[in-house]
């Protein structure tokens, strides 16, 4: 690849976000290169004080039906499109009277925004650009001649190749510029697309496109090997995506999977209600609590397993209070995530320079619509989010036992949980703590049996005479297959039990509840996670 020089002597301008946009026009000028821009952008420059030739003196056609027309003109594209060394092309250029347009500087109409903001259908379409993807797409294609810029953070590279190059841009810049653009209409179409599908309710629309910004380029991905970086999408969707960092190292991968996991989790704690404490480990909940306070939810969480914290992540659902914090920077955590913070707390949190803290501004909605994306060999796997909520759920009792009140309190909460766990799942919890927790286990049995054992050495650990399971509820994220699965959690100390149900076995498993006496209540709401 030679690294071409192309000199600019005209640059369209238009743009919707003004940033830096008058600086930019006036360095330009000071290169010698004509300004060429439309509506407000045109105004804007000419009010500085730059000279400007407005798009439709380029053209000869006033912009017109609302400014929906002013770009799409064939002296727009030829100047875009024109390739500089074919001779048939500059014959064309000459014969028409259309003028070669060197740079041209395009971001979009704000539909992102707008969408975020929540306006209204007729408002949502208004701010669909036309013209603005098209001239990108022109520009981008033609990048052996054309440079092509769509947001401000890349004038100053522009600029910069100006100042070294005699006024020319280099083909190196030219094409990493085309590649974005690329990106950006790409992104853009994306957000349109899935807007539009979410209004028509298409769940499954013939074509799905996904789209996000750069939010950093990370060091590497789950592991060492493997390159990864991180992307935010329209989706506005409170948490690690939007917060802000307030201190410690770069975030990796894996602390942002981890992130997500703790905060997704939390929200299924209303913070009106409760305060409430999801501590996370390879993005399994380790230990979650409700208490009175961040502090002893906090205690609460962590007692379910007092060596797996260590090097966690720690998600609160209220603001981040002072003995909160103490509390947590006892042992060592990676990160931690909250509405929001106190001054006291975060000079705490600022003693454990590491320690990342990251604060969301809210709490995500767990009843939500939303996607949910994986990929596969060859393919794209996308489904709704779960934003199943227990409170929401009819719960039947199946046993010749109903649960008490306290006992269904519990069910409630550690089905909030066994949302949250990787399949299978099984969660036992006792006020409104979990007290044994076992994931990600190819049999529901092997999972209540790695459950009862961590609360066995949760109980040695504190010294306690015996394992919290004890008078403890257990919640399955899917049907208990078969009854032994069952009877390893009432071994265990069990006295109720809250699953989906629908197992072609459920009429043996209840007589096995009910041989035990242990109440049993159905949800018809399976969580499988995986």
């Amino acid at each position: 690849m030679t690294d071409q020089p192309r000199r600019v002597t005209r640059a369209l301008l238009s743009v919707s976000d003004k940033t830096g946009l008058i600086e930019f026009a006036r360095a330009l000028e000071a290169h010698g290169v004509e300004l060429v821009s439309t509506g407000g952008t045109a105004k804007a420059i000419a009010a500085a004080g730059l000279k400007v030739k407005d798009v439709s003196e380029l053209t000869g056609f006033p912009e017109m039906m609302d400014g929906r027309v002013k770009t799409l003109h064939p002296k727009v594209h030829g100047g875009l499109l024109a390739i500089r060394d074919n001779a048939d092309h500059t014959k064309s250029l000459r014969e028409h009277g259309i003028a070669p347009i060197d740079l041209l500087v395009v971001n979009l109409y704000p539909f992102e925004a707008t969408v975020d903001k929540g306006a209204d259908f007729a408002e949502c379409i208004e701010n669909i650009d036309i013209g603005g993807p098209a001239m990108i797409r022109a520009a981008a294609k033609n990048h052996d001649d054309v440079a092509v810029v769509v947001e401000a953070r890349d004038y100053q590279a522009v600029l910069d190749e100006l100042t070294s190059n005699a006024g020319a841009t280099t083909l190196t810049l030219r094409r990493r510029l085309a590649a974005k653009a690329y990106a950006r209409t790409a992104a853009y179409d994306a957000a349109i697309s899935n807007w539009f599908a979410l209004q028509l309710k298409t769940d499954a629309p013939d074509f799905r496109a996904l789209g996000g910004r750069l939010i950093q380029a990370l060091r590497y991905g789950e592991n060492p090997h493997q390159h990864a970086a991180f992307y935010r999408t329209p989706d506005r969707r409170p948490g690690v995506a939007t917060a802000r960092q307030l201190q410690g190292k770069e975030l990796s991968y894996n602390n942002i999977n981890d992130t997500d996991a703790a905060y997704e989790c939390i929200a299924e704690f209303d913070p009106k209600r409760t305060a409430a404490c999801v501590i996370v480990k390879h993005a399994n909940p380790c230990g979650v609590a409700e208490g009175s306070d961040l502090v002893s939810a906090y205690r609460k969480a962590f007692a379910c397993d007092t060596q797996s914290p260590y090097g966690g992540i720690i998600a609160v659902n209220r603001t981040l209070d002072a003995d909160a914090a103490r509390a947590i920077t006892e042992i060592l955590t990676e990160v931690i995530i909250a509405p929001d913070a106190t001054e006291e707390a975060i000079e705490i949190i600022a003693k454990r320079r590491n320690l990342r803290l990251l604060i969301a501004g809210s709490l995500p909605d767990p009843r939500a619509a939303g996607l949910t994306a994986k990929t596969v060999a060859g393919g794209l796997l996308v489904q709704s989010r779960d934003n199943a909520v227990v409170d929401d759920v009819t719960l039947k009792t199946v046993t010749k036992r109903s649960p008490t009140d306290a006992e269904l309190r519990d069910l409630k909460f550690a089905f909030r949980v066994a949302k949250h766990v990787k399949s299978n799942t099984i969660v036992y919890a006792r006020d409104l703590a979990t007290v044994g927790i076992g994931a990600g286990q190819m049999s529901r049995v092997d999972s209540a049996r790695i459950a009862a054992r961590k609360a066995r050495d949760a109980a040695a650990d504190a010294k306690l005479a015996e394992p919290m399971t004890k008078g403890s509820v257990v919640a399955s994220d899917a049907f208990f297959p078969f009854a032994d699965g069952l009877l390893v959690a009432i071994e265990a100390g069990a006295t109720a039990v809250i699953q989906p149900g629908g197992s072609i076995r459920d009429d043996e498993v209840i007589k096995a509840a009910d041989e035990h006496g242990i109440a049993m209540v159905f949800t018809g709401v399976r969580h499988f996670r995986h």
